[in-house]
């Protein structure tokens, strides 16, 4: 293809004022002439890569030249068989290339340039010098000098940082460093001075002009070019080099080559296999988590709105008789302070009154005073994430929905956070006090599928507990029924005749010198704590619950403190059909030190 567009690369540090008219006129004059690329302008100067018709660069380049302080702007030529830019842009920025550091400003000090032919004799003549790559490290993947000291950084910004790390002794060293360009090192060299970098150069013109005056000599492989031609050779011409989407890498033919090279997907230097990027897209997801848990949400005072709705059978009650007897923990009298607070609203966060026919349809919502809710465990661990599900290693105590006095510190609502827009919702309960797997799905429709599937019983659960005696060895069953209605502090009944059927598989795993011992528990049905209430019955309290104590007692509170003593209660074990693709999962959070080693 015979070459028939002028690339330029060109900058120049000078003091520019009136910023946003010369932005217009530069819109205006490339769109006449076709021009496409990218024109950076700040107060410290102008930087751009453009390319088009020779007549339309040269009426460019004639137009900035024309401005105070850019009548010296040199540009480097290039030729290619095609445009190598998609759109053009002008954009007016702090800098023309971010640095960040005060205080640097070259159009006032740079450090000596060194004329490519002059680096170029010392080279040959072997003298004792540094050569300094400033660029990239992707960049530097295509090509760089022979011998040059590379500095894997990933953003210039980061150019100070690495500096620091440079021994000590190439303070008193000569040193001459390079870029694409040249611009980098503009600010990149009176930086060094700065730290007290005695003998630093600057190579004129950076990399393609080394090519253009110097062609190949002392340098192996291409340069990294900021435009679709991605790669020039010493002779400034295109090479068959491309880019990878995803990380920016430069491929080579033998990179585009390799199986991992799928074009706008991935590359040999940033493919991951399914596992990789599961634990790449965990690590990520828990380090968003962990910033949103410091501080807790709820450790500022903010008024909460608790939504509930009522059961079909108390349809048509007076609201305040139907709210009562639906929360039989809180007192009736309790209830209609409530009421006249004006803390009962319907969706539409109108309030309710206490005498209008309650709805089991209507979706009411309690509006909870301005507190500072309870500490809780917030060292939440990931085990899966995928398109539908998330898989959590839940902490104790940790509530994993809003309720009682936990509206912001509860599980749901970190991980609605942390995944939002999505809002992940839990497929299954878990007590706050109970470690462990508990499963969420991403999507209503997930929900629709992998809920049923818990409450028909054919998600496996295996559970571990520490309890206080030592029942007989093997296995046992307890099959005690499960009351439905909250009781003195949110207890339930068990072995009430008109309870809910329950079923719990016990095996008995150790039992300890101390008089307690660890058992396995396999719930087949999801009653409401159900595994505490069964071990209970059977005469078997579970270590540090507070609800269900050991001889028959019931205590006055439902959520432990994290200082606390745990609760010896740990799901350890889950497996269930995918809801998307039916693959079988199986899931295990490692046993807590309270089980004894398991």
């Amino acid at each position: 293809m015979t070459p028939g567009i002028t690339n330029i690369a060109a900058y120049r540090f000078a003091e520019l004022e009136d910023l946003k008219s010369l932005r217009t006129r530069l819109q205006l004059l490339c769109r006449e002439q076709s021009l496409k690329g990218t024109i950076l302008l700040s107060t410290e100067g102008v930087n751009l890569f453009v390319a088009g018709a020779g007549e339309g660069i040269e009426r460019l380049l004639a137009m900035l030249r024309a401005l105070p302080g850019l009548e010296a702007l040199e540009a480097k030529y290039s030729l290619s068989g095609r445009q190598p830019f998609s759109r053009m842009l002008v954009r007016i920025k702090k800098e023309i290339i971010a640095f960040g550091v005060p205080g640097i400003s070259p159009a006032r000090h740079t450090s000596p340039k060194l004329a490519p032919s002059e680096l170029k004799r010392w080279l040959d003549e072997g003298r004792p010098v540094t050569l300094l790559d400033t660029r990239n490290d992707y960049e530097v993947k295509l090509g760089t000098f022979r011998g040059a000291l590379t500095l894997d950084l990933k953003r210039f910004r980061d150019f100070p940082e690495a500096v620091a790390q440079l021994p000590g002794q190439l303070k008193s060293q000569p040193v001459v460093m390079f870029c694409t360009g040249g611009i980098r090192c503009e600010k990149a060299g009176p930086f060094m001075e700065q730290q007290g970098f005695q003998s630093v150069h600057q190579l004129e013109g950076g990399i393609l002009r080394y090519f253009e005056d110097c062609g190949g000599a002392h340098y192996d492989g291409e340069c990294f070019v900021f435009d679709q031609r991605v790669g020039v050779d010493p002779a400034l011409d295109e090479t068959e080099s491309a880019q990878c989407y995803r990380c920016l890498s430069p491929l080579t033919p033998s990179d585009q080559a390799d199986s991992r090279h799928v074009p706008g997907v991935s590359c040999p230097f940033c493919h991951r296999t399914p596992a990789e990027e599961l634990r790449a897209r965990i690590a990520e997801r828990e380090r968003v988590i962990q910033k949103l848990v410091s501080p807790l949400p709820g450790a500022h005072p903010v008024e909460n709105f608790k939504p509930f709705s009522l059961p079909a059978r108390v349809e048509g009650w007076p609201l305040a008789e139907a709210v009562a007897a639906t929360f039989p923990g809180t007192p009736p009298h309790e209830w209609a302070l409530v009421f006249e607070k004006d803390c009962i609203l319907r969706a539409d966060r109108s309030p309710a009154l206490p005498h209008e026919p309650a709805s089991s349809r209507e979706r009411y919502l309690r509006r909870l005073p301005a507190d500072r809710e309870p500490d809780v465990a917030v060292d939440i661990r990931l085990v899966h994430d995928d398109e539908a599900l998330i898989v959590v290693n839940k902490p104790a105590p940790l509530p994993v929905h809003p309720s009682g006095r936990f509206c912001r510190n509860t599980l749901q609502s970190i991980l609605q956070a942390a995944y939002a827009p999505a809002k992940p919702r839990p497929a299954h309960r878990l007590d706050a006090n109970t470690s462990g797997l508990i499963v969420f799905t991403k999507a209503r429709r997930f929900a629709g599928i992998l809920q049923p599937a818990f409450e028909r019983g054919e998600v496996r659960k295996n559970y571990l507990l520490r309890v206080v005696g030592h029942p007989v060895p093997g296995e046992f069953v307890c099959t005690a029924p499960v009351g439905e209605e909250p009781q003195q502090a949110g207890a339930r009944r068990v072995g009430d005749p008109d309870g809910l059927p329950a079923r719990t598989e016990f095996r008995v795993w150790e039992r300890f010198r101390d008089g307690t011992a660890l058992l396995e528990a396999r719930p087949l049905t999801g009653r409401t704590n159900q595994i505490r209430l069964h071990a209970w019955h059977l005469g078997h309290a579970i270590l540090g619950d507070p609800l269900y104590r050991p001889g028959g007692l019931l205590g006055t509170s439902q959520t432990l403190a994290p200082a606390e003593v745990p609760m010896c209660l740990h799901a350890h074990r889950l497996s269930f059909a995918h809801p998307v693709h039916g693959t079988l999962m199986e899931f295990e959070a490692p046993a807590p030190g309270w089980a004894g080693g398991v």
